[in-house]
């Protein structure tokens, strides 16, 4: 089993839901303010979820896979801070989780380092 593979898809479904949730389950529940970080949260994880199966994919090149891989994780943490951070600042209202958003930045451009390193390594 191709373990970043099953993680992009479950992410995939994880952000289509969240973000039919924030088109049908919130509206009139948030201000559009809200509704609108929800939104990027969802949008930012479908996009991410998308690029660690690219990485997943790249990582069955020996040569690819150490950057890959890393490229997975660091998509992965920035899901899990950038995403999450939002959709919790989104629901609850607690702007002191917006200090976790820029770490997920962070690690989502670390992700897409490291994917452009592991495409320096593949064979074609």
């Amino acid at each position: 089993m191709n373990v970043w593979l099953f993680i992009a898809a479950i992410n995939g479904l994880i952000a289509v839901a969240a973000g039919a949730f924030g088109a049908h389950g919130l509206q009139g529940k948030l201000d559009a303010h809200a509704l609108q970080i929800f939104e990027t949260a969802a949008r930012y994880q479908m996009y991410h979820g998308l690029a660690i199966g690219l990485a997943a994919f790249a990582s069955r090149s020996a040569a690819a896979s150490t950057a890959a891989n890393a490229a997975s994780g660091f998509f992965l943490a920035g899901i899990v801070l950038f995403c999450g951070s939002l959709y919790l600042l989104s629901l609850t209202g607690i702007k002191g989780l917006g200090i976790v958003t820029p770490f997920g930045g962070l690690a989502f451009l670390a992700g897409w380092v490291a994917l452009a390193w592991s495409a320096t390594k593949l064979q074609t």
